[in-house]
């Protein structure tokens, strides 16, 4: 049976060249071709199914029948061109709207009023008030929905609103929601509520799926009152793990901004159903939101299939054209090596740049994956801080007292290059220095990181650092 062997073994040398090679077509960032051809080579088997369901490329494969969507966004925002006159060509933020106008269609909406919440029990209190008061339609969008008190309590409103004669539509993502036994969704579904799963997984279609979830964490009620940000429905992120609090940001979002989250919700619901939702109802005229007073607001989004990553693109020039500093929260530290570049670039060029991450975003491997990248950033000048009190999943970026971000992205390779995510891009004083505000009130909770220090670290925590960086951009 020794020519057995020998065939299993040529075959089986013939796939790692194949997926090899396939892994170098694919054109994903160097730093992530380098570690799946790694783990391919070095992982034997294993390697192969990581990335057979993790790591193939099918941005060309368009699964998710990009041209449709794109034919729903043009045609409704075909209406609203003119809310380009929301600001004047000579505005210092005239470059960066444009770029996500042009390559992400996203509008810039004025007349913008937003709350920002911290903590989840706050904003679960504001969230169930709204539901409570929705006349027309409640649209939720979420990656994360659990089966505990936080998603029973929210079930029971949603419930509650179709029993008033509401409109309600549900999207969760399959793989976030694995856990969560069909049984809660089919209750919602009995009781009235529309819901769909985002791009289900199944072992035919496995590879094609599980790669690419939707992160977004998105509700529109009655298109006039909208939340965005990094808050999913589930009970830690009111009461934390472990003893320790969950420091997060959602924003409550009321102006003309809401109707660019109804146009992602509503294009995401078209993939998920291929239901395509064009009624004018649901798009209060914009024409009425005050063009004046308020913050000027895009809501832009990324997905896998996009021609550029609009994300990763636009966060480098916001970093680029900082002036005298940049505040920015995310609980997983992975760059794109653009990303880093643009960090170091800011820092040393004199601006203020600070990074807080938490001290404990869960489990070793990730607080490894993190603590890999310090080193690039307090070498440049950038100032690390660990958040300890808990875990902070805020995703924010500030900058120079006038420009916020708030939404989904975390600053990594995933979200950056693989998922489907949103932010709102708030481009006003008012609102930038509550959000610094914000920043500073955790700072305060924060362990500052000594470069010297840093670099006494033992031989053995290097090395571990080393080894998982080498894999961070496949997590």
């Amino acid at each position: 049976m020794e020519w057995v062997n020998w065939i299993f073994g040529i075959l089986y040398f013939l796939l790692i060249i194949s997926t090899v090679v396939s892994v170098m077509l694919d054109n994903h960032e160097p730093a992530e071709t380098i570690a799946w051809i790694i783990a391919i080579v070095a992982i034997p088997g294993l390697g192969l199914l990581l990335y057979y369901f993790f790591g193939q490329n099918i941005r060309r494969k368009r699964v998710i029948g990009k041209r449709s969507v794109d034919l729903l966004t043009r045609k409704i925002m075909s209406k609203y061109v003119s809310q380009e006159s929301y600001y004047k060509e000579d505005d210092e933020d005239v470059a960066l709207i444009r770029f996500f106008k042009r390559h992400g269609m996203a509008l810039p909406f004025g007349g913008n009023r937003g709350q920002y919440y911290t903590y989840g029990r706050e904003w679960l209190i504001d969230l169930l008030r709204d539901i409570g008061r929705a006349r027309h339609h409640v649209h939720l969008e979420f990656f994360i929905i659990e089966n505990d008190p936080v998603g029973q309590l929210v079930k029971d409103a949603l419930l509650d609103a179709v029993k008033r004669g509401v409109r309600v539509r549900l999207i969760y993502d399959d793989v976030g929601c694995w856990s969560v036994r069909k049984r809660f969704f089919r209750e919602m579904a009995d009781g009235g509520i529309e819901v769909e799963s985002f791009m289900p997984v199944h072992v035919p279609v496995l590879a094609h799926r599980v790669n690419y979830r939707n992160h977004r964490k998105l509700v529109i009620i009655d298109g006039r009152t909208g939340y965005i940000g990094g808050m999913n429905l589930a009970l830690r992120y009111v009461r934390g793990v472990h003893g320790g609090e969950w420091r997060d940001l959602q924003m409550r979002l009321q102006g003309g901004g809401v109707w660019a989250m109804q146009l992602l919700f509503l294009a995401d619901w078209y993939v998920a159903c291929k239901q395509m939702i064009t009624d004018p109802v649901y798009y209060p005229d914009v024409g009425k939101w005050p063009s004046q007073e308020g913050a000027l607001i895009q809501i832009v989004q990324s997905a896998p299939f996009s021609a550029w990553p609009n994300l990763l693109m636009g966060f480098n020039k916001v970093i680029q054209s900082a002036r005298r500093y940049i505040l920015l929260q995310t609980p997983y530290f992975m760059p794109t090596a653009s990303l880093i570049s643009s960090l170091q670039t800011a820092a040393m060029s004199g601006v203020k740049v600070q990074l807080m991450v938490p001290k404990r975003p869960g489990g070793f491997w990730m607080t490894w994956a993190n603590e890999s990248y310090f080193g690039d950033m307090l070498r440049a000048g950038v100032e690390v801080l660990l958040y300890t009190p808990g875990m902070l999943h805020a995703k924010l970026i500030v900058v120079d007292d006038h420009f916020v971000s708030v939404g989904s992205a975390n600053l990594d390779f995933r979200s950056m290059l693989d998922t489907f995510e949103d932010s709102a891009l708030i481009y006003d004083d008012e609102m930038a220095l509550r959000a610094k505000a914000l920043y500073k009130e955790a700072k305060l909770k924060c362990e500052r990181i000594n470069l010297q220090r840093w670099n006494k670290r033992n031989l053995r925590r290097r090395l571990i650092e080393s080894f998982v960086r080498i894999f961070s951009p496949m997590f």
